[in-house]
């Protein structure tokens, strides 16, 4: 089925309203999943034409997702990864765990972005960022696809990486479900319950019995909502 290619429509914009010089695309990847970090990338590509076939990264299969993977890491201006470890996101639940991941992967850039394009309708970065949302920003827009698609690829190698450490590990299936829930993930978790890598304060736990007793609990903090005063619209 084809796809409507991204284009700079909103970074565009970006750069016309707010003078913006340096505008980062930023995507995560790994959010729904019981075991592995949750991971960002942050994209910096500029207005030129990207790769073909550039989308966002659960539409293109996976052989020609690690191919493109290889391209963009070395056609963006630049790019890098943050990550929030399964322990990290048990303390701090996942709002806070997107954030802290996506300012690891900011923070490594090597130029500091004058405004971010985030992709879905929730802004989990607040002040200081310059944030613009776009809904399935994934799709549309050319940096955040292509942040989608390293972060996919890294992170899924990372999980490959993770069945290999032992036997054990092998029977999760992480290097086909990277973390995510399938037969053979929770048909394992009943057999061996969770790994170093699983998140313990997720709700899967409360279907083992057996190993429901390692489940924590998270106490949130009693704070006020984050203030979130750099949104810079909702215009796409």
């Amino acid at each position: 089925m084809p796809y409507e290619p991204p284009t700079h429509t909103v970074e565009r914009s970006i750069r016309a309203t707010t003078g913006a010089k340096t505008i980062a695309g930023v995507d995560e990847v790994g959010r729904g999943a019981w075991a592995g970090p949750v991971t960002v990338c942050a994209a910096v590509t500029g207005l030129r034409r990207p790769p073909a076939g550039l989308t966002d990264s659960k539409l293109i299969n996976p052989k020609r997702r690690a191919e493109l993977a290889v391209e963009l890491e070395k056609w963006v201006t630049s790019h890098a990864l943050g990550h929030a470890s399964p322990e990290e996101i048990d303390e701090l639940g996942m709002t806070a765990a997107l954030r802290l991941a996506a300012v690891r992967a900011l923070d490594a850039l090597p130029v500091r972005p004058d405004a971010v394009i985030l992709d879905g309708k929730h802004d989990y970065l607040g002040v200081p960022w310059q944030v613009r949302t776009v809904i399935k920003g994934d799709q549309s827009c050319v940096a955040v696809a292509a942040a989608s698609v390293i972060a996919k690829v890294r992170r899924d190698a990372m999980m490959a990486e993770l069945e290999a450490e032992s036997a054990q590990y092998a029977a999760f299936g992480f290097g086909a479900n990277a973390g995510y829930p399938s037969p053979v993930h929770k048909a394992a978790l009943h057999e061996w319950g969770p790994t170093p890598y699983h998140r313990l304060s997720w709700a899967y736990l409360d279907g083992l019995p057996q190993w429901r007793h390692l489940k924590k609990v998270r106490i949130p903090p009693q704070t006020s909502e984050r203030e979130s005063g750099g949104q810079l619209g909702f215009d796409f």
